[in-house]
């Protein structure tokens, strides 16, 4: 069994990515299940860049298959934040049930045709010796007018996916998976780890 060690810290992120990748004959743990507890500073201009920050950091101190990715919310009438700062917006400890509320209060008055957004994935795939390698996806969508659901993370309650109607918080993982911006990204992924397992 191959290891691969995802940087990140969020069990939720976490999920989604074993549920992608749960069909090829590999372990995934997070970083601080192998004790590589270290911060990172994610100072790139773009999610790619970010990404890519994050898998060459750690991959010095593996020799597992590393992937990280950096992913967030971009509000067009928002000028695109919170983007590369959606972790961080608003202070990192700030809870996004304030965090959501805030951005919908600043969305109060706006019509639905000006809601629109995205979220954007992108994941890097670092190894000792080997040139790393990135893939980009997106999902579009709008922002509803409050927040709703419970099985997401995130921005997910109130990020609202055009035809269902629902928010990705109210979307079962199946569901969720078959869409998202991170799945989409993952599958593409997935293919150049299967490349890399051969």
């Amino acid at each position: 069994m191959k290891k691969i060690i995802v940087a990140t810290q969020n069990q939720g992120k976490v999920k989604e990515i074993k549920a992608v990748l749960g069909d090829l004959p590999v372990e995934v743990y997070t970083m601080g299940e192998v004790g590589l507890d270290m911060e990172i500073e994610e100072n790139g201009t773009t999610f790619e860049a970010n990404a890519i920050i994050k898998a060459e950091a750690l991959k010095q101190h593996t020799d597992a298959i590393v992937i990280a990715d950096d992913s967030g919310l971009e509000i067009d009438y928002l000028n695109k934040e919170p983007g590369v700062y959606s972790a961080r917006y608003l202070g990192k400890d700030t809870p996004y049930t304030e965090k959501n509320q805030i951005i919908l209060d600043r969305l109060k008055d706006v019509k639905r045709e000006e809601r629109t957004a995205r979220f954007v994935c992108a994941i890097a795939m670092a190894m000792k010796g080997k040139e790393t390698q990135t893939a980009v996806e997106t999902i579009e969508g709008y922002i509803g007018y409050k927040a709703q659901g419970t099985n997401g993370f995130g921005y997910d309650p109130i990020f609202f996916v055009p035809g269902l109607e629902r928010s990705t918080a109210e979307l079962t993982m199946e569901e969720k998976n078959k869409i998202s911006h991170r799945a989409k990204a993952l599958r593409t992924m997935k293919e150049k780890i299967k490349d890399m397992l051969d």
